[in-house]
Parts: C-alpha cells; sequence; structure tokens
C-alpha cells in the first residue's frame, strides 16, 4: 500500500525548499534579489525532479513488497547549502529507506536506479515542451520566456539529479546499481552524464536551437 507518513511528508517538504534552494544559489550566487526571483522557478524543476525521484524509489521498493519511508539527513542539508556556494549541489538531502528480511542485489538495484531514471524520463519532457515554446518567445512574451526557463533549468536540474545520483561511491544510488548490472549503470550515467554535461556546456537554449535547426 503506498502511503506517506506524517514525519515522511515533513521530511520531504524540508528537504525540498532547501534544495531548491540550494540550486537557486548555484544559479545567482549571493545575489538576493535575483534569488528571490527564481527561487520559485527552481522550485518547480527542483520540486518535480526531487519529490518524484523520492517516490520513484518508495513505489519501486512498495511494488516488491516492501516498506519503505523517506528520511532527511540533516548534515546532508548543511552540505548542500554548503557546497551550492561554491559551485555545485552535493544533493543528498535524504534517503527512501527500504526495510525487508532479504532484499537481493537485483531488487536492491532496480529499487535504486528507479530515481534516476524517473530525473531522465522528466529531463527529456521539459526538453521536449523548451523545444516546442521557443518559437513562440518573444520579447513582449513574458509567459513564453518564463515557461522556457522553467524548462531550461528542468532539464539541467533533473538531468544533475539523475548523474550525481548514479555516482558509484558511499551510500549513492549508482553504487547500488553497479553492484548488480555494471551495463544498466553505465547506460544510466551515460546518458545522464551526456544531458548534464551539454546542458553545462551549451546550455539549454543552444541545445534546442540545433533540435530545431535555427
Amino acid at each position: 500500500m503506498f502511503k506517506i507518513t506524517t514525519h515522511e511528508l515533513r521530511d520531504l517538504i524540508i528537504s525540498f525548499f532547501v534544495i531548491s534552494l540550494c540550486f537557486g544559489i548555484l544559479y545567482v550566487g549571493r545575489d538576493f534579489e535575483a534569488l528571490y526571483t527564481i527561487l520559485p522557478i527552481t522550485m518547480i524543476g527542483v520540486g518535480i525532479g526531487f519529490i518524484l525521484h523520492e517516490l520513484g524509489h518508495k513505489y519501486t521498493s512498495i511494488h516488491y513488497g516492501y516498506w519503505a519511508e523517506y528520511k532527511l539527513w540533516p548534515a546532508g542539508l548543511i552540505l548542500a547549502l554548503f557546497s551550492s556556494f561554491i559551485g555545485f549541489v552535493f544533493a543528498a538531502p535524504g534517503a527512501v529507506y527500504t526495510y525487508g528480511n532479504f532484499i537481493d542485489t537485483k531488487e536492491h538495484g532496480i529499487i535504486s536506479v528507479a530515481g534516476s531514471i524517473v530525473n531522465i524520463i522528466l529531463a527529456i519532457i521539459f526538453l521536449l515542451i523548451a523545444i516546442a515554446i521557443y518559437p513562440t518567445i518573444t520579447p513582449f512574451n513574458e509567459i513564453s520566456q518564463i515557461g522556457f526557463l522553467i524548462c531550461a533549468l528542468g532539464f539541467s536540474i533533473n538531468s544533475y539529479l539523475a548523474a550525481f545520483n548514479m555516482i558509484p561511491i558511499w551510500n549513492l544510488d549508482g553504487s547500488k546499481v553497479l553492484k548488480w548490472n555494471g551495463l544498466v549503470w553505465l547506460s544510466v550515467i551515460g546518458i545522464s552524464g551526456i544531458m548534464t554535461y551539454f546542458s553545462m556546456t551549451m546550455g539549454v537554449e543552444n541545445i534546442v536551437r540545433i533540435i530545431l535547426g535555427i
């Protein structure tokens, strides 16, 4: 049964707000006036990406018959905030803990990869919407401009979240996926890594322009 406890909801909301703030700081630095403007935009991209990433883990765990619950990691929240000021986000504010008498390597790997797959799908959806919106952008069409910015950040943030979580170190998802299936791990980190690289080097607008042949 899919159920979110009161404590879990509280932890998700706190983590969601802090991670949204971290990405806002990452994009505008200490410009608090700009941060006030961009925070609602990052909250959409991060909110959808972060929440669905964690729920992807939870749903997959429940699918296998286990109890799963998201719990925040206070040290992870502090680390995420600190790292955002130096140019990246250590996006590990908490994790979904799966409880069962015995979870085999394959189930653990599938549960772990579910979050990054959700992020990759979301990134592609954001990119497709950005492609659809781009031709409508004019200096006088603020709705299209804001919509494109939301989608551009949504693509970048979800690509990053997918790639970051596939790093095979410590207790990140990537270490469990790699232990289960190296080809799956390579495919997921490869796709998300390429998307992250191009979003950081080329920018989403240039990616869209290339796709549209402009």
